[in-house]
């Protein structure tokens, strides 16, 4: 899996961060998507790529301005998380 995290430009309050996460989630088809208004960014965790120029029209399209985009292979967290050896 890919987690893809955009810096976003515009978000103000929580009802930034639902209106882009509610694009992301009817646009594409993800696993997981957080975005946080004080950090400027959103996260995406999916199995299939996202092409940026997308990504970039759909927040676009919600009225937030997409700066960066950056991705990382995904490695699940917590307790069932990856084992360290």
């Amino acid at each position: 899996m890919t987690e893809i995290t955009l810096k976003v430009n515009g978000m103000q309050c929580g009802m930034c961060e639902a209106h882009i996460n509610d694009a992301v989630r009817r646009a594409f088809r993800v696993k997981k998507v957080s975005s946080s208004h004080s950090k400027g960014q959103t996260v995406i965790v999916t199995e299939e790529d996202i092409d940026d120029n997308d990504l970039r029209r759909v927040i676009g399209d919600s009225g937030y301005e997409v700066e960066t985009v950056s991705r990382a292979q995904y490695e699940k967290k917590g307790l069932f998380g990856s084992k360290k050896r």
